[in-house]
């Protein structure tokens, strides 16, 4: 094994296991969706129930605010669950990389015409 060979391994095993971890909370943040889809379909069909019931006691009113709050917060959770500022990292500095670059490679541009 040469000399650039023993320094890439180190750096192939941490990117291994930079993937590994990236999949693993990937695999958890989809399972976590897919019940919090299951919860939300629960509760979407016991508000049909609730409203259908033509006996509309306080206690089935107050039942439904209570589900219908849940599921708003469930919404939000699934709606936060799908984007996370982490999956705009790489992104963002590809943008400022690149756009710095573009906007240096203007300004040479530039100076050299004018």
């Amino acid at each position: 094994m040469t000399n650039l060979e023993e320094n890439q391994q180190p750096e192939f095993e941490q990117e291994l296991e930079e993937v590994e971890t990236s999949l693993r909370l990937l695999k958890e943040r989809y399972a976590q969706v897919q019940q919090d889809q299951q919860q939300k379909a629960q509760w979407q069909q016991e508000i049909k129930n609730l409203k259908d019931n033509k006996n509309q006691t306080p206690e089935i009113k107050a039942e439904l605010k209570r589900i219908q709050k849940e599921l708003e917060v469930l919404e939000i959770n699934l709606e936060s669950q799908l984007f996370s500022w982490k999956s705009l990292n790489r992104p963002f500095w590809q943008a400022v990389r690149f756009g710095g670059l573009g906007v240096i490679i203007g300004w040479l541009l530039k100076s050299s015409v004018g």
